[in-house]
């Protein structure tokens, strides 16, 4: 249901705006726990740490809500989600998952650290930052669960927030981690993690 939803919306977002991307094969729509920095050569420790955690959860029976739009302003364009709504189980989930990977991440990465076509250049600064401090922006309380569906004008954007949302619930179909790309998606998958819970 979410796949559908946020493919969707994608394809409406770039209809409107066709410099965006494609929720495609190498934009992998998701919702994400956890993004940080780690060193290529500590990457295992960091899947086995993680599936560790994986495996006294149930993720595939949870209920998951999504109930509205939102949007990251970067003026003059926005990066939009589908939100879902915040639940014991996915703090939990992020909380303990954050416990098992900070003993392997890094504070500093330039955009060589992320997937890039274009040697970095499509790479924007402010991601840098923002996954270095995801912790501290957007971990606990500030932790903001939802599925990235594309790039939009800030006008578009704040059109499409005004119209009604039909909410819809969905499950989650896999973990996986991946090494990002512009706008912080989900570009390349590194390992399929162990979700049987």
């Amino acid at each position: 249901m979410m796949l559908q939803k946020a493919r969707a919306a994608n394809t409406r977002l770039l209809a409107a705006y066709p410099n965006g991307f494609s929720l495609d094969e190498t934009h992998h729509p998701h919702v994400t726990i956890l993004q940080q920095f780690v060193h290529i050569a500590d990457l295992d420790n960091v899947y086995s740490a993680v599936n560790s955690v994986l495996a006294k959860e149930k993720t595939n029976l949870w209920k998951l809500h999504a109930f509205k739009y939102y949007f990251i302003p970067s003026p003059p364009i926005g990066l939009a989600g589908i939100v879902v709504r915040p639940t014991p189980d996915l703090h939990r989930l992020q909380d303990n998952i954050v416990k098992v990977v900070t003993p392997f991440t890094v504070k500093i990465a330039t955009a060589a650290a992320f997937m890039s076509t274009e040697g970095g250049r499509d790479i924007q600064s402010f991601l840098l930052e923002y996954v270095a401090d995801f912790t501290k922006i957007a971990a606990g309380p500030k932790f903001n669960p939802h599925v990235t569906i594309g790039v939009g004008t800030e006008v578009y954007l704040k059109a499409m927030l005004a119209e009604p949302f039909e909410e819809f619930t969905f499950s989650s179909i896999g973990a996986s981690v991946y090494q990002l790309g512009s706008f912080g998606t989900a570009r390349k998958k590194l390992a399929i993690l162990n979700t049987t819970g």
